[in-house]
């Protein structure tokens, strides 16, 4: 069997993928596992997975139609079965998994614009549901393809080398960062396309969380988040003050690497909440209008920090931007989130570590 993921979508949800990699795998042994590839995070993990044969890489979104479409050809009837990742709630996504021809197409059934976005291209489905985490939805359409049930619930996959540790031993080396210092890592960053950048926590208050962990544990905070969001770290770090440090990697791996170093992790919906999921850290996750159920740090110690407002969940996934039709504040899930809210969250996890 030649198997193709379509992980067209961000680096959380292709992490949130590999547990089905595990089992399909597991269940098939000789199975070529083949991947497809836009941004380059997800290139980077899935590179390291033992169990992928071979990552392609296109950046659809700079190539345009037609280089896109010659790419995709290229791939055609190289495979048995193509899986897109969920969510990927695009007619794109689907007409790129018919044109590559495979006999069996795997897909989601979305509760919303299903129709609209071709989901009737896949002939393997399952229905989406708002109560099921994302990882639990992808190992179901995979059991699905394979013809198995109730399989396992693997933890997620990033594998680390010696070059990433030695990376993350230099950096805390460099910094003077001692062994027996408190270390807690902050995104507070996300995703900008369809608006998400309205998940985001305010940046101010992440500066007022920092100088209250300095304050009251002596920690030592570590400022993670990609090439775009550097301005967004300076002024938090400016405002931090001696004892917030910026990180800035040549990629997702070394990130992941310095980040185990992390005895907490803070940060808003983002994937960077995944990669600390990965790797098996305590976990405050700061979420707005996204449903917990799809997206909670899996198979780790978290807490989820959210106002629980009755108009909440109210983001799902559609290709339309991320909107809030609330008459008085918008988007006040997120914005009258307090920082008392997300420290004593922290304070629980720290509490636990004295």
């Amino acid at each position: 069997m030649k198997f193709l993921i379509l992980a067209l979508s961000g680096i959380g949800d292709a992490l949130m993928f590999t547990p089905s990699v595990v089992l399909l795998k597991k269940y098939i042994p000789d199975a070529q596992i083949d991947a497809l590839v836009m941004f380059r995070g997800v290139k980077d993990i899935y590179e390291r997975i033992n169990l992928i044969n071979k990552v392609h890489h296109f950046d659809f979104l700079k190539e345009g139609i037609f280089s896109s479409l010659k790419y995709v050809a290229g791939l055609r009837k190289n495979y048995d079965a193509t899986i897109n990742v969920y969510p990927s709630n695009r007619k794109e996504y689907n007409i790129i998994s018919r044109i590559i021809g495979a006999k069996k197409r795997c897909g989601i059934k979305y509760l919303r614009m299903d129709i609209l976005n071709l989901g009737w291209l896949n002939n393997i489905r399952i229905t989406e549901s708002d109560a099921r985490h994302n990882v639990q939805t992808n190992i179901l359409l995979c059991e699905k393809l394979i013809g198995i049930k109730n399989s396992d619930e693997p933890a997620l996959l990033f594998p680390l080398n010696n070059e990433d540790e030695i990376f993350a031993q230099k950096f805390l080396s460099v910094n003077k960062i001692l062994n027996d210092d408190l270390v807690i890592g902050f995104h507070p960053g996300c995703a900008t396309l369809k608006n998400h950048i309205k998940r985001r926590w305010e940046p101010y208050k992440f500066i007022q969380l920092g100088k209250t962990l300095i304050e009251n544990h002596n920690s030592k905070i570590l400022l993670f988040g990609g090439p775009d969001e550097e301005e967004l770290k300076n002024e938090i770090c400016k405002g931090i003050g001696a004892s917030g440090f910026i990180v800035n990697t040549d990629n997702l791996a070394q990130s992941a690497a310095l980040m185990k170093r992390c005895r907490l992790f803070i940060t808003n919906d983002s994937s960077l909440m995944h990669v600390a999921a990965a790797m098996q850290l305590n976990v405050v996750a700061i979420v707005g209008p996204t449903n917990p159920a799809y997206i909670h740090p899996w198979k780790t110690n978290y807490k989820i920090v959210t106002l629980n407002l009755e108009c909440a969940p109210c983001f799902f996934y559609s290709p339309k931007p991320l909107k809030c039709y609330r008459d008085d504040i918008k988007f006040k899930c997120i914005k009258e989130l307090s920082v008392e809210r997300v420290y004593k969250a922290a304070e629980e996890f720290l509490r636990k570590d004295l």
